[in-house]
This record gives C-alpha cells, sequence and structure tokens, in this order.
C-alpha cells in the first residue's frame, strides 16, 4: 500500500516567522541558551524561591517586568522559549485585569532564552513611580505582587 506523502507532510511541526513570541523582563544578566528555571531568589516580592517562572506575550508587560525587578542590574527583556505548558498569571487574570489582555502567563517549567531585545523604550519615570507607588501600597495592605 502505498502512503501519501501530502498526509505525512501534515503531521510534522512546521516552524513559521508567526509563531508565538514571548519575553520575560528582568535584571538579570543571561546569556542566549541559558535557562530560566524556579527555585532561585524571586525578581520580585521578598526574593523568595520562585516557584513558579512568568513570561507574556506583549512587549509593554515585558518592559514592566524590567522596570520592576529588584536588583542594580540593567534592564532587559529575553525572547523565551517555554519548555513546558504555561498558565494564565492568576496574579493578573481574573483579578485585576478580566481576560489577560496582558497576555501574562507562569510556568513552573523552564525557559530557554533565544533571543534579547535590545531596543525597547521603558515607561516614563513618573508612570514608574506610580506603578511601585501602587505596589508599595499593596504590600502595607499585606497584598504581595506576586502570589504562588
Amino acid at each position: 500500500m502505498e502512503t501519501n506523502k501530502s498526509e505525512n507532510k501534515s503531521k510534522e511541526t512546521i516552524h513559521t516567522v508567526f509563531a508565538q513570541t514571548f519575553f520575560h523582563g528582568t535584571k538579570a544578566d543571561l546569556s542566549i541558551g541559558d535557562f530560566i528555571e524556579i527555585g532561585i531568589d524571586s525578581n520580585y516580592g521578598q526574593k523568595n524561591k520562585a516557584k513558579y517562572i512568568y513570561l507574556t506575550a506583549t512587549l509593554d508587560a515585558a518592559v514592566w517586568g524590567a522596570e520592576l525587578a529588584v536588583g542594580e542590574g540593567r534592564e532587559r527583556i529575553y525572547l523565551v522559549e517555554p519548555m513546558g505548558p504555561i498558565e494564565d498569571d492568576p496574579n493578573l487574570t481574573d483579578k485585576k485585569l478580566p481576560g489577560n489582555p496582558t497576555k501574562s502567563y507562569r510556568s513552573k517549567h523552564s525557559f530557554k532564552i533565544v533571543g534579547e531585545v535590545t531596543i525597547w523604550q521603558g515607561h516614563s519615570p513618573e508612570q514608574v513611580k506610580a506603578m511601585k507607588g501602587g505596589l508599595a501600597k499593596l504590600k502595607e495592605q499585606g497584598i504581595e505582587a506576586i502570589e504562588d
């Protein structure tokens, strides 16, 4: 029996320039090929060991991630490829922004760094100050920005 070659091709993974791009904003100095993993000190909140790692499909949310990360390093935005399943970030979705308009996600699986966005524009100093002020007020109320 002869196999239809076009049927076999339809089952193959086809990579295109239109594949979903994910970003991770941070101040960590990493390299292409490195992995971002759970279990290390978080860039946010009280710097507890991270139970989840976060990524987004929007550059704006990644910019916020880089700007709000703790530490003294340079703000960076990496292009990442999730190595396992991802889920909506419950810190934003259905609590603050129903429907996940920021396209923010989290995972317990590592992300591989596949590139870095080197040219991007941050938010104004006033916007960053206002965001940090809002997060400080939440912290005073006992609400952490990242809930595991």
